[in-house]
């Protein structure tokens, strides 16, 4: 368990799996992801995760589900998966309501330092939505870059969300960690 700006760092344990679902569904999906600049609401409806995919990331391995807490209360979370020579970050979600005051940059480099000086990788890989140009900006800013390796998303599958256009894929963007 680690400390950062009044933040606790620690891995999920299988009691945090609802609350860690709530807190990825209100950042992403459904009214209440509409507090926060995060929503893919106008794009994807239905789910974004669900018991089973979080208690996947739990229990595999190569992977950890760092949950973020303030004041005892978890505000925050994402995954990190060693990948070889490369970690991938991934289930990042904020609160909709703590979303817009710096939560998010810090969440993001801890979880760089954690990935780097677990697991001595160089670097860090991560999939967005393609259409998402404000959050890719913002990972922009934080030292990621565009790749333009593009994945499909899985349509067809409700457990990643119900689709609302048809031109939805993930580009792989990559950050150097030194």
């Amino acid at each position: 368990m680690e400390t950062t700006a009044g933040l606790t760092f620690r891995d999920a344990t299988d009691a945090d799996v609802d609350t860690l679902v709530a807190l990825v569904e209100s950042a992403y999906r459904g009214d209440d992801s509409r507090a926060g600049w995060t929503t893919e609401a106008d794009i994807l409806e239905g789910q974004r995760t669900d018991p089973e995919g979080v208690l996947a990331v739990i229990k595999s391995p190569d992977s950890r589900l760092l949950t973020v807490e303030r004041d005892g209360r978890v505000v925050a979370c994402c995954q990190l998966e060693h990948r070889g020579t490369h970690a991938y970050f991934g289930m990042f979600a904020v609160s909709p309501t703590l979303q817009g005051g710096g939560l998010g940059k810090v969440i993001i480099a801890e979880a760089e330092r954690i990935a780097r000086e677990t697991w001595d990788v160089t670097e860090m890989h991560m999939t967005v939505i393609s259409v998402r140009e404000d959050l890719i900006a913002w990972y922009e800013r934080r030292g990621y870059r565009r790749t333009g390796r593009m994945t499909p998303f899985p349509y067809g599958d409700e457990r990643f969300g119900v689709p609302q256009r048809d031109d939805l894929q993930f580009e792989l963007l990559v950050k150097p960690l030194a």
